[in-house]
């Protein structure tokens, strides 16, 4: 049998149809990852955002008091906002390629946000996945417990990867 590889567009899956009707239709690991990595981004942008307007309302907060304002500062010199800010190129690294300061980011960055690890670890898992050579069925069922531990969050964030997942497992 001939296997064609996809990336996630639509078209292509219609392309590949009619050109190779026989063929089976894999869509290439490196989508479905680079969809988690955005899913998990996005949660971090969402915390940086809350994490600005938090602080501009100490700060006028602060102001009308006539006093200036001080933020929260962690262990590392990184106020909230610059942790989040700073933490996004860690989030597509591997822990053993994390500098030291990368390494201590990210513990303070998980131990303020346990979702944010918890989805990282996932993003992890799933290159796992891809990456070590399975026995069909035993993939499939990986695939499948790390889909429902993805699911369980019900962060609109992943519904893409998700809705993925779902077509992905029926095409097994």
């Amino acid at each position: 049998m001939r296997t064609v590889t996809l990336d996630m567009a639509g078209s292509m899956r219609s392309i590949a149809l009619r050109c190779f009707p026989n063929a089976l239709q894999v869509i290439d690991r490196f989508h479905v990852q680079k969809l988690m990595y955005d899913a998990l981004q996005d949660v971090r942008v969402q915390y940086r955002w809350q994490a600005i307007e938090e602080e501009n309302r100490l700060r006028k907060e602060a102001r009308e008091k006539g006093e200036k304002y001080v933020p929260q500062v962690f262990e590392n010199g990184d106020t909230r906002r610059q942790l989040l800010l700073r933490s996004r190129c860690l989030l597509f690294k591997s822990p053993a390629h994390w500098t030291s300061s990368q390494r201590q980011r990210a513990e303070i960055l998980f131990r303020e946000y346990d979702d944010l690890k918890q989805f990282y670890y996932l993003s992890l898992q799933l290159g796992q996945i891809y990456s070590t050579n399975y026995d069909k069925n035993v993939a499939r069922i990986k695939m499948a417990l790390w889909f429902n531990r993805v699911e369980e969050w019900q962060y609109p964030q992943f519904n893409a990867v998700i809705n993925l997942s779902r077509n992905i497992m029926k095409e097994f």
